[in-house]
């Protein structure tokens, strides 16, 4: 006997699209400050990341002879690798840096930093669009790491970029989404892919982005310093899809005043009033 009421398979996929490319998940992880590369490792086949972020720096780009576990351990966990210019101060060292990273991860995939003030890790939204139209005029797959700033955001889109990672709060404070007005007006303003990059903390603070349309989330250090990093890996990429399905599902209207859940129609008169 079948159940007519089950719900039925989706179906078309929901796949995350970046520059003509889909990825199943839209979580991705960084993959630095974790407590040893096993945990590392748990945490990424725990959450199934669409992808991992990684710092040239952390290669052996000096001795090209010389065994590099890190980078060992990345392609043994078959997810792609997205490079990036952390640390960064100015236009051509994101240049020389990005493709150098080519170079070494055997990719195109740039993951744009261009860091203006030390204090709180800020873009440089002065230098950072000739920074990335330099790179996609030489070829990369841009994602530039910005504020939540529309004008400079739709200054990234219209030189090239196919998606952009607006920050949430500084890198590494854990603070969630600090202008909730901006990110909205942001998301609702352009039309391309966002990845909300730095700041979320908690597993909520990924659901809430998602809910207003955000597209995926990237994250380090939420998980990396959690005192469980795989159990938090796993709650980031529930909530994560919970985000998702809740903003395709389409929410309800918010109310100013209780409505009735409970319909009146066949209750007796007198509990009617």
């Amino acid at each position: 006997m079948t159940n007519s009421h089950a719900p039925s398979p989706a179906v078309t996929p929901d796949p995350l699209v970046l520059y003509g490319q889909t990825f199943s998940s839209r979580l991705m992880l960084g993959t630095s400050r974790y407590p040893s590369p096993a945990v590392l490792q748990a945490a990424v086949q725990v959450a199934q990341p669409a992808m991992l972020t990684a710092s040239l720096r952390r290669q052996n780009v000096s001795s090209p002879d010389a065994p590099n576990r890190f980078w060992d351990m990345l392609r043994d966990l078959a997810t792609p690798v997205l490079p990036n210019t952390a640390g960064c101060h100015s236009v051509q060292e994101v240049i020389t840096t990005a493709h150098m990273a080519r170079e070494v991860f055997e990719t195109p995939w740039i993951k744009v930093e261009l860091i203006g003030d030390d204090y709180t890790l800020q873009p440089d939204t002065l230098n950072l669009v000739e920074a990335v139209s330099r790179l996609i005029k030489d070829g990369f797959k841009v994602l530039p790491y910005c504020t939540e700033d529309l004008v400079v955001c739709q200054r990234l889109v219209d030189v090239g970029c196919q998606a952009i990672m607006p920050w949430a709060a500084p890198i590494g404070t854990g603070k969630g989404p600090i202008n909730p007005y901006a990110l909205r007006l942001l998301r609702d303003r352009l039309s391309v892919p966002m990845i909300v990059d730095a700041g979320l903390g908690l597993p909520s603070h990924a659901c809430q982005v998602m809910e207003w349309g955000f597209d995926a989330v990237l994250l380090n250090t939420a998980v990396a310093l959690a005192k469980d990093p795989v159990l938090m890996a796993g709650a980031f990429a529930a909530a994560v899809q919970a985000g998702r399905d809740a903003y395709i599902s389409g929410a309800m209207t918010e109310q100013h005043a209780a409505q009735a859940s409970t319909p009146v129609l066949g209750t007796p008169f007198w509990h009617q009033t």
